[in-house]
């Protein structure tokens, strides 16, 4: 992909959440000024779903939709008009270490729930039932490259007609036997609504080879052992007014980001 067709976006919504910042303000804080809230939650809990759900909603679920959500609030469109792109490295990876080690144990034992909730895009499929939304969803993973594969994909959307695409990003903690082969730890979320054209942030993506990446950024060091940290480097110049950010895009690959801010200041919003 050559500078002449970069893929073109403008965010219209941020939805964040990880540990210790539970919403884009707060990361937004800390990206700028080290700043953290005084109290917050231990586990997202998404407004989309009934109670008896949300308590039940395993942690990939409850942060892919608690800033799914976020996203479209901040974006002021309607949940449900939109089609979605849902990137993680790993899904859950505590209920597959839990299927894995339940299956080589006592297999009748495997419970319904766990396993209606272990394949890859439960996600997404919370989030079509609870929002109502009969849009396509696609779910993504790409190992290292997840959260730059879902941007293109979101992004190609765009340029293939649709006027806005969510995209969310998540990856939960590594446990069991798996947290031996593949490492992550907390719990970390983003999501974004793209538009072809708009006032906020606007996005040039173009994917070039070698995987040289810049140094990590505040956030980016915040939640450094998360499969998801290699979507931070564009939240970091997001929150800090960065005009550039590079992410991996695979094997050898990188996907570069030019990100144009608006050039006047824009009504703030209640950004989660």
């Amino acid at each position: 992909m050559s500078a002449s067709n970069a893929l073109g976006a403008t965010i219209a919504g941020i939805g964040f959440w990880t540990d210790g910042l539970p919403d884009w303000n707060a990361a937004r804080a800390f990206a700028r000024e080290g700043t953290r809230p005084d109290t917050a939650p231990s586990r997202p809990s998404p407004q989309l779903l009934a109670p008896n759900e949300r308590r039940r909603a395993p942690g990939s679920v409850a942060v892919a939709l608690e800033v799914a959500l976020a996203a479209c609030r901040d974006a002021g469109v309607a949940p449900e008009t939109l089609p979605s792109v849902f990137a993680s490295t790993h899904g859950d990876l505590g209920i597959t270490d839990y299927m894995c080690d339940t299956l080589a144990t006592d297999p009748t034992a495997i419970s319904p729930t766990k396993f209606h909730n272990s394949v890859h895009n439960a996600a997404a499929g919370y989030w079509t039932i609870g929002a109502g939304c009969t849009e396509a969803t696609t779910a993504i993973s790409a190992h290292e490259a997840t959260f730059a594969q879902g941007l293109l994909e979101a992004m190609m959307q765009l340029a293939a007609g649709s006027p806005a695409v969510l995209l969310v990003a998540y990856d939960t903690a590594s446990t069991g036997l798996l947290g031996t082969v593949t490492r992550s730890e907390g719990l970390l979320g983003a999501a974004l609504v793209l538009v072809r054209d708009g006032n906020g942030p606007r996005l040039q993506a173009a994917l070039r080879d070698g995987a040289e990446l810049d140094a990590p950024g505040p956030l980016s060091t915040h939640a450094a052992h998360n499969a998801m940290v290699q979507m931070l480097p564009l939240f970091d110049a997001l929150a800090t007014g960065g005009s550039r950010a590079v992410l991996r895009a695979g094997p050898h690959r990188s996907l570069a980001l030019e990100i144009t801010h608006p050039t006047q200041a824009q009504p703030e919003h209640a950004r989660g």
